[in-house]
């Protein structure tokens, strides 16, 4: 029982434990990059979430088939599959813009270990 409930939501467990190591990069690592990179790992364990909630076993297309009929259970719904899509645009472009500060920040101060940055932040008049 236990086993057939766990590989039943595998990829729900899979999804927590892209989340929890995406957390864990944006809270722990104190280099900024890393903190990017977890930033991407954590949009990627939600966009797994909605895709694997909106598929169907044995669902279809929304392109309506006569042999399947009007029936809307037969056919999947494209509205999680289009959010997800703009979403990763929007992710793209958020981690496109942070690699590009993480760029000046390095030029700037020559490093991009947060403490480092903070405490030459400080010194500069």
């Amino acid at each position: 029982m236990t086993v057939d409930l766990f590989i039943g939501r595998y990829p729900y467990y899979l999804v927590a434990l892209l989340l929890i190591i995406g957390l864990y990069g944006i809270t722990r690592k104190r280099n900024m990059l890393k903190k990017v990179i977890g930033m991407t790992i954590f949009q990627t364990s939600i966009y797994l979430f909605f895709i694997q909630g909106a598929t169907k076993i044995g669902g279809t297309i929304p392109i309506f088939d006569p042999e399947r009929g009007l029936d809307p259970a037969q056919y999947l719904n494209p509205l999680p599959q289009v959010m997800i899509l703009t979403a990763i645009v929007v992710g793209v472009a958020i981690t496109g813009v942070a690699l590009s500060l993480l760029l000046l920040i390095y030029r700037e101060y020559g490093s991009l270990d947060e403490d480092t940055v903070l405490r030459k932040m400080r010194e500069d008049p």
